[in-house]
């Protein structure tokens, strides 16, 4: 059974930047889709980013676009999320997601609005001066 852990959250000034972790055990992250989403205080869960099982196709909300890049390391079984040009409506508990794909070598499936299961216990980003 696939487990994320995720890690690298902390406060920022605002303009400021972070690089999230997903480190993830039990099998390796090319058999999945991977999504990350966060939450903030009092609003609905946001899904920001999503990289598909093949690492070739990725996709971002217009929240993040141009600001946020996501990224994987199979060989430290790990997906990314930097993080620039933060701003204070980016704070939230961020969390990375995992779906299994039957065929990771070649899907290009990305959906960072889809609800995945497997999920870690967050990260705390707190963007303020």
């Amino acid at each position: 059974q696939l487990q994320l852990v995720e890690s690298g959250g902390g406060l920022v000034q605002p303009g400021g930047s972070l690089r999230l972790s997903c480190a993830a055990s039990g099998h390796t992250l090319d058999h999945y889709a991977l999504n990350w989403f966060r939450q903030a205080p009092g609003k609905e869960r946001e899904g920001i980013s999503c990289i598909s099982a093949s690492g070739r196709d990725t996709d971002y909300a217009g929240s993040v676009k141009g600001r946020f890049t996501v990224s994987r390391d199979i060989s430290k079984n790990t997906m990314y999320l930097q993080m620039d040009s933060l701003k204070p409506e980016d704070t939230a508990v961020y969390f990375c997601a995992a779906d299994f794909q039957s065929a990771p070598q070649i899907s290009s499936w990305c959906d960072y609005t889809f609800n995945m299961d497997i999920r870690g216990k967050g990260t705390q980003v707190t963007v303020s001066s």
